[in-house]
């Protein structure tokens, strides 16, 4: 834009510099506002702007100093490089399958090392520790360091990614791999930054509840700028923003580069993520540029260096540290004469040396301190780094990612940038190299992290066991309804009304929901619990006058999360791990539509799974027949199927009330007393029946899987084993009295509230068995309740095929038939939808009758009456095809 007046605007521009320096930032603020609402007023379209030049956030005379001995850290940070690099190749010259990272790590090793040495808290009496989710590529950089700190061993070392005989180190942070070192699973790009966020949001959440100090612990949250790309990286930002999670810090290692090349070649990522934090109200710290470039900065007066580094991309930028100095002297100081002359007494290894910030240790320190400090708003530090720093081969290249082997004059060169203390005869040996235990860098390193509370990543166990209420508790869901009709939905409010009562486990639970309580028959908690905001609730609600109003309470329990299954889970997994986070055992109960659940986060469940997370994930309206009227895209049925792939997943789909209460008090207990690495996944409905009272002596049947819910005694000719579990239970005890009264055939009804179960109950005893070839065998407990029970064996469920089938092998009878609800979703009534699954009472009879055929006790043409008298199309479409 032309200056048609530069006199005035000089003016302009002193006024403004003499405001900053007399009376500051604040002053010069609020001048600045006033002046934009004067021309929003007028209707002056203001030119808009979210991002700030190229360039650091903090000017160099506001910059923290860092405080600590820059070369000794430099000495431990470099040998923390090598070791790392020496065990990912010397993993891989073993074989070279086992692969890894040394690219992330080389690039990010001084964000890290800031971290380590002024800011990471560790645990201490007063408070847990800082949680910090670390980029899960650039593990070795963790492992080197803590194999320096003695916290590793030689041989843990020598044995990366070899960890089936127990002496090795996992390949990324995995909790259930070494529970006692890391504390998130973050490999998984994009779920480490959602967690974070939803962890920060539930650390205010414990302080708010006075479980926790307020103020004390902090969460940091390292990613890659490529990782961004994923929804979950940026998705809940303005959640942060919103909460004003002060207590959050996002560092974005800005290497430019993604796994196979360029993040934005053609743009600028550090602009773009600057301008998407900064609109969801964060707290942006640029650190683009090292130290060296300050004099060059300072000679800018005319800000033509400036305006040159905002119009380079960042395939320029890549490119640059590809090359030489002289290639960078030519292509970025030679695109204008000016800067040229700018650089003329710099020889090319000295503009080579001009360094990116994200590897200026002042720098990262000034922008950490100024994080830490920052109050009412999230902060996110920005810095411009390398990827593949100092290791020659693949540095600032493409191929960076895969790089794992580097050549002997790549080592050398690398050995000699950081000044390694190995001798050229041991570099293709690759030796790690530990400073001694009473050496300057030993006594550092332990100095720095005692004045920090202790060596990280470090993770809690187990912390104070919380004994589960005793079944009786829950009397009134064990003696049934009586002949009022309830859905298991209303049964779980029921339980969970009662829980929140109990002394000590009641203040613990933690209800989650994404939205639609009132589809869940909540909404009554709203008043008893209240719902968790960090302002408590600025306005009346519009249904104040109500029994059952909308209540927000800064002590509020319940997290109602909004439409986010994502966010949901994030704080499912935060509530299910404080029992390490914050030592604060915290049970959450998330109830969810099933169909939008494990299919839409299976990832976050896995995570969950990896963190050792405890409690109860409800999944509401379930089944792929009950939520009538819904359609394709609600009706689930391959929950339990999902939830069945993750190991310490204990899954339960209950018909009756008795069921449903015997099963989450088992939970509580392994849970919160024995303090088992478990979670639940149980499917809840919405249909309404009347519940039976707890037939005497199911409750150990209802936890492995399976009991007799109506046994038929009478001396039938024929007889059958019907097996059902959530709604379509019902539906069994139907059939079996049609096969009782209309056939004559006896029929006895199985509740089977869990096939997962008993499947890992199966392959257990299989395992067994296997092992021990000389003892008597053990039977599964599917053989136990089978065995010698008369007839062929039918089971349906609401659910895949599959569900039911997996127990096959077990089943005492080679005539085991399977109903399930494989296909899409349809829109209509439960009646109609169950005929056109082929799992109504009708469909389970036709298949038991099938079975007696099979093995000769009827005679087929009785197959051919049933299909008559029920009105069955043999021609009916195949709803897998439909």
């Amino acid at each position: 834009m032309h200056d048609i007046d530069p006199v005035e605007t000089q003016e302009w521009l002193d006024a403004l510099e003499s405001v900053l320096e007399k009376e500051g930032e604040e002053r010069a603020h609020y001048l600045m506002t006033r002046l934009g609402e004067l021309a929003s007023r007028t209707g002056t379209q203001l030119p808009y702007a979210i991002t700030t030049p190229y360039r650091n956030t903090i000017p160099v005379g506001h910059e923290a100093r860092m405080p600590g001995d820059l070369f000794m850290e430099r000495r431990i940070r470099s040998l923390v490089r090598w070791n790392a690099l020496a065990m990912v190749m010397r993993a891989n010259h073993k074989d070279p399958s086992l692969g890894g990272h040394i690219s992330t790590f080389a690039s990010s090793a001084t964000l890290y090392d800031i971290g380590f040495n002024y800011f990471f808290n560790g645990p201490t009496e007063e408070h847990a520790g800082d949680l910090i989710y670390f980029q899960g590529h650039a593990s070795p950089g963790f492992y080197a360091r803590a194999y320096i700190e003695g916290l590793l061993t030689d041989e843990q070392l020598e044995n990366f990614r070899q960890e089936v005989d127990g002496k090795g180190i996992s390949s990324y942070p995995h909790p259930r791999l070494m529970p006692k070192f890391w504390q998130f699973p973050t490999v998984s790009m994009g779920l480490g930054p959602i967690q974070a966020i939803y962890q920060a949001r539930f650390m205010k959440y414990l302080e708010s509840r006075g479980f926790i100090p307020a103020g004390k612990q902090k969460v940091w949250c390292f990613l890659g700028d490529g990782e961004t790309d994923e929804p979950e990286s940026l998705g809940a930002i303005s959640l942060a923003g919103r909460e004003k999670l002060d207590n959050l810090i996002f560092v974005v290692n800005c290497n430019l580069q993604r796994l196979d090349g360029p993040v934005r070649g053609n743009g600028k990522i550090i602009q773009e993520l600057e301008g998407v934090f900064r609109g969801a109200n964060w707290n942006v710290i640029k650190v683009i540029w090292g130290r060296f470039w300050d004099p060059l900065f300072a000679k800018d007066t005319a800000g033509l260096m400036q305006a040159r580094m905002d119009e380079a991309v960042d395939g320029d930028y890549q490119n640059y540290k590809a090359k030489d100095g002289a290639f960078v002297r030519e292509h970025f100081f030679g695109a204008r004469p000016e800067l040229l002359e700018m650089v003329k007494d710099l020889s090319d290894e000295e503009i080579w040396k001009l360094n990116r910030g994200g590897h200026d240790p002042y720098k990262v320190y000034a922008a950490y301190h100024a994080a830490v400090n920052h109050k009412g708003q999230p902060s996110v530090v920005l810095a411009k780094t390398i990827k593949g720093y100092g290791t020659g081969t693949g540095e600032a290249k493409n191929i960076a990612h895969n790089i794992h082997e580097i050549d002997v004059d790549s080592l050398r060169a690398f050995r000699d940038r950081f000044d390694i203390p190995i001798k050229d005869a041991d570099l293709a040996k690759l030796p790690f190299y530990r400073p001694d235990e009473g050496s300057a860098e030993a006594r550092y390193l332990k100095e720095r992290r005692a004045s920090l509370g202790g060596f990280m990543p470090h993770r809690h166990g187990n912390s104070q066991r919380i004994p589960a209420p005793p079944l009786e508790t829950l009397k009134a869901l064990l003696d049934g309804s009586g002949d009022r009709e309830i859905s298991t939905t209303m049964a779980f409010v029921r339980i969970i009304s009662q829980l929140v009562k109990d002394k000590e486990l009641g203040q613990r639970i933690v209800p989650i929901i994404p939205d639609e309580a009132r589809t869940f028959g909540m909404e009554g908690m709203f008043r008893q619990l209240g719902i968790y905001s960090s302002v408590g609730q600025l306005y009346e609600p519009v249904d104040k006058e109500q029994l059952m109003f909308y209540r927000e309470d800064k002590k509020g329990q319940i997290l109602e999360e909004g439409i986010t299954e994502a966010g949901a889970m994030s704080s499912f997994i935060a509530a299910g791990t404080a029992y390490s986070n914050y030592r604060q055992p915290m049970l959450p109960f998330y109830i969810f539509y099933s169909m939008f659940g494990f299919q839409r986060i299976g990832d976050l469940a896995w995570a969950a799974g990896d963190s050792l997370t405890r409690g109860f994930l409800l999944g509401g309206t379930a089944g792929r027949t009950t939520l009538n009227g819904e359609g394709l895209q609600h009706e689930d049925g391959h929950s339990h199927v999902l939830a069945s792939v993750i190991p310490n997943c204990r899954t339960y789909d209950p018909t009756y009330s008795y069921e449903l209460a015997v099963i989450i008090q088992e939970g509580v207990r392994q849970m919160m007393e024995e303090q088992q690495e478990v979670f639940y996944y149980i499917t809840v409905m919405n249909e309404n029946y009347p519940h039976p009272p707890l037939p005497k002596g199911a409750e150990e049947g209802i936890i492995k899987g399976m009991y007799l819910l109506d046994e038929d005694k009478r001396a039938a000719a024929h007889h059958v084993q019907l097996l059902g579990s959530g709604t379509i239970l019902r539906e069994v005890e139907a059939a079996a009295k049609i096969l009782r009264d209309d056939f004559g055939i006896g029929a006895d009804v199985w509740s089977v509230p869990s096939f997962n179960e008993l499947r890992r109950d199966g392959l257990a005893v299989e395992r067994w068995n296997r092992l021990h070839p000389g003892q008597k065998p053990r039977p599964s407990y599917v053989e136990q309740c089978l065995g010698g029970r008369r007839g062929p064996v039918v089971a349906s469920t609401d659910y895949m095929k599959v569900y039911a089938d997996q127990i096959r092998q077990w089943v005492p009878t080679k005539e085991y038939k399977v109903l399930g609800t494989d296909g899409f979703g349809r829109s209509d009534t439960r009646a109609k939808l169950r005929h056109f699954f082929e799992v109504d009472r009708h469909w389970v009879v036709l298949a038991a009758l099938e079975a007696l055929a099979d093995r000769g006790d009827i005679e087929p043409k009785v197959v051919a009456e049933a299909i008559a008298k029920f009105g069955l199309d043999p021609e009916k479409t195949n709803p897998l095809d439909c």
